[in-house]
């Protein structure tokens, strides 16, 4: 099934990254990507994406563009149906959002309702193209607010908010009933995520109030306390790997330096993994050369969270 991703304009590169624990991106402009989905309903586990549209055909965004796509369409809704058209970045298109809803609309052979439609169809304009898509699924963000790390039993600073902690989990391509490992589980965020995915989560930390943490927050959880640059885990036996590994006091209390703490963790995260599985390791500082020789990176992504915290994501692959 050919999908349409209307996409979160919170970083430039993650949400279209995040696409790809459901499908394969075919198509994509600023804030917008098409995809070849199996199953849509796995797409209700993404969390930088606003809607999720049965992709009803693209054109150029100008008037005659879109004019030809309509014609071509002779979509029917069945029952009554609304219209809403965004704008996300300048195009050529000389029509307003407005003038946009009523030419679609006339186009969509149904009933018109505004308040309680029974079908959502969304015009996107990105860039030079426009998009048309019916709605199968708006992505429930708030919930990823619920779950602020202030409401928790257990909270510590510095902790990655719930909706990109569920992106780190999706770029590591983990399925229902595999195990996904956090050794630096911390409060426990990335496996509440994994958790609520359907994957089998196992954690460990260094800090044994933050193994006790982590276990308020997310009871019966398996967690450990480990040295997590010696993980008491067998070779090849781990499906997927997500961690935020630790910076600033938290290194220094364990008496390690940055650079022999976080070498020794990227060995045991790829000598646990599974050979051609993931695993999505942050950091604070590109930690890049400590992969050479162990595994691939597939990816590398760069957040800024305040003046003097920017997050590096690095997403490997076990050769």
């Amino acid at each position: 099934m050919r999908l349409l991703f209307e996409l979160s304009g919170e970083h430039p590169t993650l949400p279209f990254a995040e696409i790809e624990c459901v499908g394969r991106i075919v198509a994509f402009a600023p804030q917008v990507a098409v995809a070849d989905v199996e199953d849509a309903g796995r797409t209700g586990r993404l969390s930088l994406v606003h809607h999720v549209m049965v992709h009803l055909g693209d054109a150029p965004a100008t008037k005659a563009g879109i004019m030809g796509l309509l014609r071509e369409l002779g979509e029917e809704a069945k029952g009554t149906f609304s219209v809403r058209v965004r704008r996300i970045q300048g195009s050529p298109c000389e029509l307003s959002n407005t003038a946009l809803e009523r030419l679609i609309g006339s186009m969509i052979h149904g009933r018109v309702d505004l308040e309680a439609p029974e079908a959502e169809y969304r015009g996107l304009v990105s860039g030079d193209r426009f998009y048309l898509g019916k709605v199968i699924a708006a992505i429930d963000r708030s919930s990823f607010e619920y779950r602020n790390p202030l409401r928790r039993p257990f909270f510590h600073p510095g902790v990655m908010r719930p909706k990109y902690a569920r992106a780190m989990v999706n770029l590591s391509l983990v399925q229902e009933n595999e195990i996904l490992l956090d050794p630096c589980c911390g409060t426990g965020g990335i496996l509440l995520e994994a958790n609520l995915v359907g994957a089998r989560v196992l954690g460990g930390d260094a800090d044994r109030s933050m193994i006790l943490g982590t276990l308020a927050n997310l009871p019966g959880a398996d967690v450990i306390r480990h040295d997590a640059s010696a993980l008491p885990i067998r070779d090849s036996t781990i499906d997927a790997v997500v961690t935020d590994l630790p910076y600033g006091q938290s290194v220094s209390i364990h008496g390690n330096s940055v650079a022999s703490l976080y070498a020794g963790i990227v060995r045991e995260i790829v000598r646990v993994l599974k050979k051609g599985r993931r695993a999505v390791v942050v950091t604070h500082v590109d930690a890049r050369p400590l992969v050479v020789g162990l595994a691939t990176v597939l990816q590398f992504h760069e957040q800024r969270i305040h003046k003097s915290l920017t997050r590096r994501i690095m997403v490997l692959e076990k050769e």
